[in-house]
């Protein structure tokens, strides 16, 4: 008899074994394990063994790749049900704030320095660029997110904008611009990364050209300790934001560049599921950026409070994800 036949002979003998355990692992995923009875509940190990037996002699005598791929996956199924670890969802939550957010960020420490040095680059290089041609501030600050807000507008209404409280509306709106314009560069400088992180590196550029041209257009004015206060409040933590997901964004493209052994779509796709977890925590952080920035345009006007708060919120960014955490498994 032929290993074939071997195992057809096998498989019409089991295969009422792994119907019955496909069975009872999509009722425990739809439902739970308390609606099997305790007959199943024993039964499941069992089945296990079986369909893992099934499966070695399935690789070495069929023919059949889908019924191999089929046994596959129903055998990780059932490991992950058996021998899985269920945790709640308190448990999982907890776990992603304590362990996994921070994690995923050191884990981009590289890129997220370079990151950084890009966007100071461009912060740079808007600064002066602008200070020696303010013609160029209309090339880095869109007409939307500039508002009137250009070298036109006097130190007067320049500086009111930047204390106006609840009642500013106009700078209301140019706030939720700002804060709509940072997260779509963040959201960017993530999802672009795949082309081999160039269009990453032109945002960040770009971004950065942007934060040096506001610094050139107040600073001429003489306000630039007062936009410094009004951005630091939010912006430490914004910008931070933007510099993880540019560093997420950059690890996909390198991936991309240097995929190893790997397919140069498999290994991206690597990189972005590597990467997921930090761009959840960099979404929170806009977040958080948003109540910032609604906090210190209506409540604060002090400078000092506005880059004492800035600045323990950056503090605080960097202690949570880079000071040493003790392995709770050893």
């Amino acid at each position: 008899m032929s290993d074939t036949q071997s195992f057809r002979g096998l498989r019409a003998e089991r295969e009422a074994e792994w119907r019955r355990l496909d069975d009872l692992l999509s009722t425990c995923e739809k439902r739970s394990p308390r609606s099997l009875s305790d007959e199943d509940l024993l039964a499941l190990p069992v089945l296990y063994r079986g369909a893992l037996s099934s499966l070695s002699v399935a690789r070495e005598t069929s023919l059949d790749l889908e019924l191999v791929t089929y046994l596959e996956t129903l055998c990780a199924r059932a490991y992950f049900f058996l021998y899985g670890v269920r945790t709640t969802p308190a448990a999982r939550l907890r776990q992603f704030f304590t362990r996994d957010w921070p994690a995923a960020m050191r884990g981009l420490a590289r890129e997220t320095l370079i990151a950084l040095a890009i966007l100071v680059i461009g912060t740079i290089g808007g600064y002066f660029l602008v200070t020696s041609q303010p013609e160029f501030y209309n090339a880095f600050v869109p007409e939307e997110l500039a508002s009137g807000r250009d070298f036109n507008a006097s130190r007067e209404a320049l500086a009111e904008g930047l204390y106006s409280g609840a009642g500013g509306d106009g700078l209301a709106v140019f706030a939720t611009v700002l804060f709509t314009h940072n997260s779509r560069v963040a959201i960017f400088c993530f999802a672009l990364g795949f082309a081999f992180g160039a269009p990453t590196v032109l945002l960040l550029l770009y971004h950065g050209g942007m934060l040096g041209a506001f610094l050139a257009l107040y600073g001429s004015h003489g306000l630039t300790f007062e936009l410094g206060g009004w951005l630091i409040i939010h912006g430490s933590t914004e910008l931070f934001a933007i510099v993880l997901a540019g560093a997420a964004g950059l690890r996909i493209g390198w991936s991309v560049v240097f995929p190893g052994a790997l397919p140069r779509l498999a290994a991206a796709s690597r990189s972005g599921r590597e990467t997921a977890t930090a761009m959840v925590g960099v979404v929170l952080m806009l977040l958080v950026a948003g109540l910032l920035e609604g906090l210190g345009r209506q409540l604060i006007r002090d400078d000092l409070v506005r880059y004492a708060i800035g600045m323990t919120m950056l503090i605080l960014w960097c202690a949570y994800y880079y000071l040493p955490r003790r392995n709770p498994h050893g």
